[in-house]
């Protein structure tokens, strides 16, 4: 496997090694041995899968507190899949990161706690997995809006199908502060 720096510190894109022939591929998702050695999670508590149709975007989603970090990757189709440094005092505080996460591709991205993510469907069909480092907290549940102009992020859909959360989040410099994590150097 190979890991990706992005310029968002701690997030990375893993490109696992895949074995293929005629018949078919084969390829590890997770390995705690591999992961660890890269300085990656060991450890995870929740499996997530969703799908959704083109135009769809979900995000820009986290929990705070009780944050999680997310392994995600694309099973069935593809997605503009997106990281969001909410952490405040972050030198990249209100940055974003975006990655192309596909079936065909087979990269994932860890997008660790303290950041906000979402992705925009650009396939027919997306089918989504996402390995949590946290189990999902209904009171801890959390969003910034998906269309932020000072987050600025260049999404590929002009008019995305979003939920009533979705379009009614927050603005992240409306947030309070004490619902966003605290950035530890």
């Amino acid at each position: 496997m190979r890991v990706v720096e992005t310029r968002l510190p701690g997030c990375v894109v893993v490109e696992p090694a895949v074995f293929g022939d005629e018949r078919g591929f084969f390829f590890e998702t997770w390995n705690a041995e591999r992961f660890g050695a890269h300085g990656l999670p060991t450890k995870f508590v929740q499996s997530n899968v969703s799908s959704s149709s083109r135009g769809v975007l979900r995000g820009l989603h986290y929990q705070w507190p009780n944050p999680q970090g997310k392994l995600v990757s694309v099973l069935e189709g593809e997605v503009y899949d997106v990281a969001v440094d909410i952490r405040r005092g972050s030198p990249t505080f209100g940055q974003s990161e975006a990655v192309i996460l596909s079936a065909e591709n087979k990269r994932q991205f860890w997008i660790p706690e303290g950041f906000a993510h979402g992705f925009a469907v650009l396939s027919e069909r997306a089918v989504f997995s996402y390995l949590c480092t946290a189990v999902y907290d209904k009171v801890a549940d959390s969003s910034v809006r998906w269309d932020d102009p000072a987050i600025g992020i260049a999404w590929p859909v002009s008019e995305p199908l979003l939920s009533g959360k979705d379009e009614a989040a927050p603005l992240l410099a409306d947030i309070a502060p004490e619902r966003l994590p605290t950035f530890k150097p």
